[in-house]
């Protein structure tokens, strides 16, 4: 049995340095799920079994590459974890193979010149994968909403909650204006389903999807114990470390809901899977 990650975590977007839409906790969101992931015995912390990409390594060509190398010759058994923090966004589904007209999308390093990654790229991916593989995707970005939150750290010169969403370009920006009556949706969802559960059980995926938001939510950044983190993320790897491996993906997601909640964040992760696998413990 394999066990292999593929980590994402992109503070500074093009141009390198000061220019880009940046955010400041990615990379620290990425450094705590390794650490969490290896220190549980879930994926190795070596070279062969993690892949992590920062900034302006993270360009969207790594990206691809990287999750063809996660889900190649993967087989019955492997337990697969994508990770992704960062900048998200959507467009409007121009192949017609979205029921609710709208492709989502993350944003790589390069996005503006090399393109963002739609939710197709990905099902291009993982429709090779064989049956009984455990692919767990992760995302700690936005998938709609505004540009930030205020809040009392304002009046101290922190941003209080910066949201990972970034403005599409402008002709993908043009035809959601145009057309309002799309609704929102989650990257990867094969249906729609109800804004209000967090535990969802989609019987056609193939894998296990977190979302650090609802669809029609954003998923924020801000100070926690002096240093910029996702708060999706943060909450995930407290509460997984606290627990462990034997905790099951719904007590997981219901945990980490109650803990974003108590800081005073209106976010609500989204947890989406096949019945069984809601049930089972995490990473398996």
């Amino acid at each position: 049995m394999k066990r292999k990650a593929l980590l994402i975590g992109i503070n500074d977007y093009a141009p390198v340095g000061a220019g880009g839409p940046d955010l400041r906790g990615c990379v620290n969101d990425v450094r705590d799920m390794a650490n969490t992931l290896n220190a549980l015995g879930i994926v190795p912390a070596t070279p062969a079994t993690m892949q992590i990409l920062t900034d302006g390594r993270a360009t969207r060509a790594a990206i691809i590459t990287g999750l063809k190398w996660l889900c190649s010759k993967a087989v019955k058994g492997d337990v697969l974890v994508f990770y992704y923090s960062g900048h998200g966004s959507q467009m409007v589904d121009t192949s017609g193979d979205e029921p609710d007209g709208r492709d989502e999308t993350i944003c790589p390093h390069d996005y503006a010149t090399a393109g963002m990654i739609k939710d197709d790229d990905f099902r291009a991916a993982l429709n090779t994968l064989p049956a009984g593989v455990n692919l767990d995707i992760i995302f700690d970005s936005c998938h709609s909403g505004s540009a930030t939150r205020g809040g009392i750290d304002a009046l101290i010169g922190v941003p209080a909650s910066t949201s990972r969403y970034v403005e599409p370009p402008i002709d993908w920006g043009f035809f959601i204006d145009a057309n309002p009556s799309l609704p929102a949706r989650g990257i990867l969802r094969r249906k729609e389903t109800s804004k209000t559960k967090n535990a969802v059980a989609v019987p056609v995926l193939n894998h296990v999807l977190w979302g650090g938001c609802r669809d029609n939510q954003t998923s924020a950044e801000t100070a926690i114990g002096g240093a910029i983190r996702g708060v999706f993320t943060y909450n995930f790897c407290k509460v997984l470390r606290g627990a462990g491996p034997t905790i099951t993906r719904r007590k997981l997601d219901a945990q980490v809901t109650v803990n974003i909640r108590a800081m005073g964040h209106t976010q609500v992760p989204q947890l989406e899977g096949t019945a069984a696998s809601i049930g089972e413990r995490v990473f398996t």
